[in-house]
């Protein structure tokens, strides 16, 4: 996967192409617009060079919240080891596919009665989220006659230095907090629970390679610690991800070296001494899907308003919160944006792209430069893959759901 963002799509005539298909075909073959696109080579190509950059016996999971498409979790199927889902409707998609039960893990707070009740009877590895979780699967497992297959999602002590969005250090209502652990081990010696290992996730979205070699060996050695207070061997051990995508040109892309070789490095020094036996997970969602997707939309009006020229499209914050600077941005920045179709690219302009809400927060892209757009023009969001559609308010307004294709 050379290059990010638009310069990974070609180009059919002038026109964006998705899997090698223009855009416009597509909205023929969608049947209207807005839609999304997904890209199954560019996805492919993510995760060969995932692969190629971790050692070996290092497993790839999928975070099937970045995006649940059924075609395309079918499609990751076939390149990872494991979902990781986040609900009892991501669980079911999951198990729609091949993957065998026991490479699903379900994580997240708040779990209820009857989602623990559906995770045992499916087999998945239920990561416990807090001491009362556990003894609401320990009465699902009695209930249901059946062993329980769970692990300990654990709060650390540290921070993921330059992430997005913290996930781990200081009170948090993700994981069991790292000093609590070992009392909730040595209830665990008695239980007919069928116990796995550890899940850390310190945070996402980073760009940095020397945080997040940092954090895996904080991670790391705080597993061998908790590991001497399990009352079985540990077999599990998921250290999150956090791999972060470039979504505007300040943003450097990640370099996959550092990581990888610090990962064989922690594997020599770490793990295989203490866990010879154990399965170690590191999980991506947005790093394997986010950069390959492109989000289309229609540009129904075009407007002056004291000197300012606004393009208007008919999609919006309702399907891509997050481009619009409403799903975490502290400092909005505008996503990559362009003109699908070919227009004259000497005839730019300086615009701004808004949706059709009724709001000044549906705001796709502030001050952007882009050729000349008429009405009829297909507009093109990128880094749309991850985060888009199901991380957005889609019933806002009662407009109609936006298509997604695979292509």
């Amino acid at each position: 996967m050379k290059g990010t963002g638009p310069a990974l799509f070609g180009r059919v005539d002038g026109e964006l192409a998705v899997g090698g298909v223009p855009v416009g075909r597509l909205a023929a073959r969608v049947g209207s617009t807005p839609f999304f696109a997904y890209d199954r080579a560019l996805v492919t190509e993510r995760v060969a060079a995932v692969r190629a950059a971790l050692p070996e016996g290092i497993s790839l999971s999928y975070a099937v919240k970045a995006n649940p498409m059924p075609a395309l979790l079918h499609h990751m199927n076939e390149l990872v080891d494991s979902f990781d889902v986040a609900s009892a409707g991501e669980m079911r998609h999951a198990l729609d596919t091949a993957m065998p039960p026991s490479r699903v893990s379900f994580a997240g707070p708040g779990k209820t009665d009857d989602e623990l009740t559906r995770a045992v009877a499916a087999g998945v590895t239920i990561e416990l989220e807090s001491v009362n979780e556990l003894r609401r699967v320990r009465r699902a497992g009695a209930a249901l006659c059946l062993r329980p297959r769970v692990a300990l999602r654990v709060n650390p002590p540290f921070a993921f230095r330059g992430s997005g969005m913290r996930l781990g250090g200081g009170p948090q209502q993700f994981g069991i907090d790292a000093e609590e652990v070992p009392a909730v081990l040595s209830k665990l010696a008695g239980d007919d629970l069928d116990f796995q290992g550890f899940h850390v996730f310190a945070g996402s979205q980073n760009l940095r390679a020397d945080s997040i070699v940092e954090a895996q060996r904080s991670t790391i050695e705080l597993m061998v610690r908790l590991a001497d207070a399990s009352p079985v061997p540990v077999s599990y051990l998921n250290l999150g991800g956090g791999f972060g995508i470039p979504y505007s040109s300040k943003d450097q892309p990640l370099d996959l070296g550092p990581v990888g070789e610090n990962l064989a490095k922690l594997q020599d020094e770490l793990v295989r001494p203490r866990f010879p036996d154990a399965r170690v997970v590191i999980e991506l969602g947005r790093y394997l899907v986010g950069e390959a997707g492109v989000y289309v939309t229609r540009v129904v009006d075009r407007k002056e308003s004291r000197g300012k020229t606004f393009i208007v499209v008919d999609g919006g914050l309702h399907h891509q919160l997050a481009a619009s600077g409403n799903f975490g941005q502290v400092i909005r920045r505008n996503y990559p944006i362009a003109a699908a179709g070919g227009p004259d690219a000497a005839a730019v302009e300086t615009v701004s792209v808004v949706g059709c809400l009724c709001t000044p927060l549906d705001l796709l892209g502030d001050g952007v430069t882009l050729p000349r757009l008429e009405i009829g023009d297909l507009v093109a969001v990128f880094q749309a893959g991850a985060y888009g559609l199901t991380a957005s308010p889609t019933a806002f307004l009662g407009h109609p759901a936006p298509a997604e294709i695979l292509v």
